[in-house]
């Protein structure tokens, strides 16, 4: 550090300014470049986010009375396709992954099914569950969950119902 103060004190004023004049502008492109360029990036992103999110919104209330209106006349979820609680719990599994953790369906009722599920991952099965829910007019009577030893895994007995058609 000495050196530098050698050298740049043996320089005449008019070269120490502009010696000077150059640290300062290095040190402020350096602030720019590293400091202020990534936070206006930044700041430029999230309002066009928010504005693409406003768009949406807008399109969203703009079509939410024609969904009403259209939703009014349909149940929730798909229309039955005439196929067995058993065989759409079944392939609903499998499509899911959780084919292997099936190990057990009996029939409750004309609209119900227990069904018997072990060592299954729980974030997929409350996937499916949903699934069924929502596009197969599935509803959930009862549902327990053991834990397992293997984290993220449980044993799960539920009664699922069809409404009826």
């Amino acid at each position: 550090m000495q050196k530098i103060k050698d050298w740049f004190n043996s320089l005449k004023p008019r070269e120490r300014a502009i010696v000077s004049g150059g640290a300062v502008l290095v040190v402020l492109a350096a602030l720019y470049t590293f400091a202020l360029a990534p936070f206006y990036k930044t700041l430029h992103d999230r309002s066009e986010r928010v504005a693409r999110k406003e768009s949406d919104l807008a399109y969203m209330r703009s079509v939410a009375g024609e969904l009403q209106t259209l939703g009014a006349n349909q149940p929730i979820g798909a229309a039955p396709t005439g196929e067995s609680l058993v065989v759409l719990v079944d392939r609903t599994a499998r499509e899911c992954g959780l084919g292997t953790s099936l190990t057990g369906q009996t029939p409750n009722g004309e609209t119900g099914i227990r069904v018997r599920l072990e060592s299954a991952a729980f974030d997929v099965l409350v996937k499916c569950l949903g699934n069924l829910q929502q596009v197969h007019a599935i509803s959930i009577e009862s549902a327990s969950f053991d834990r397992t030893s293997r984290s993220g895994l449980v044993n799960a007995n539920l009664v699922l119902n069809r409404a009826a058609s």
